[in-house]
């Protein structure tokens, strides 16, 4: 059952992005919005900002991630912060998933 306040993983589906990447909008408002990110191996999240606050939780996998001049490998279980306007993105080295947390909301996700 899906509803707005308690939100099953299965009824929601994955847009597929394309090179490797695909994504699921879990739960939104106005002031923020959960998303979950799929990576296949060797995928890559190119460089970008924007001017959401972001917060990720690395579920699966292991990534480089880049936020401004600073690289590091995060794995299952690490957080990363993206302050507002940050160049950040993510390569994939082993197939993994991020659940992202953008405050305000991702419109141009929905």
């Amino acid at each position: 059952m899906k509803s707005e306040k308690l939100i099953e993983d299965a009824f929601v589906d994955w847009l597929e992005l394309g090179d490797g990447i695909r994504r699921k909008v879990m739960a939104q408002n106005k002031s923020m919005m959960i998303v979950k990110v799929g990576f296949d191996q060797h995928a890559i999240g190119t460089l970008h900002h924007h001017p959401h606050t972001q917060a990720s939780y690395v579920s699966k996998g292991k990534f480089e991630i880049s936020i401004g001049a600073e690289k590091s490998i995060l794995k299952a279980g690490d957080v990363y912060f993206v302050p507002t306007g940050e160049i950040h993105g993510a390569v994939c080295l082993e197939e993994g998933e991020l659940i992202d947390v953008f405050s305000p909301r991702r419109d141009d996700f929905l």
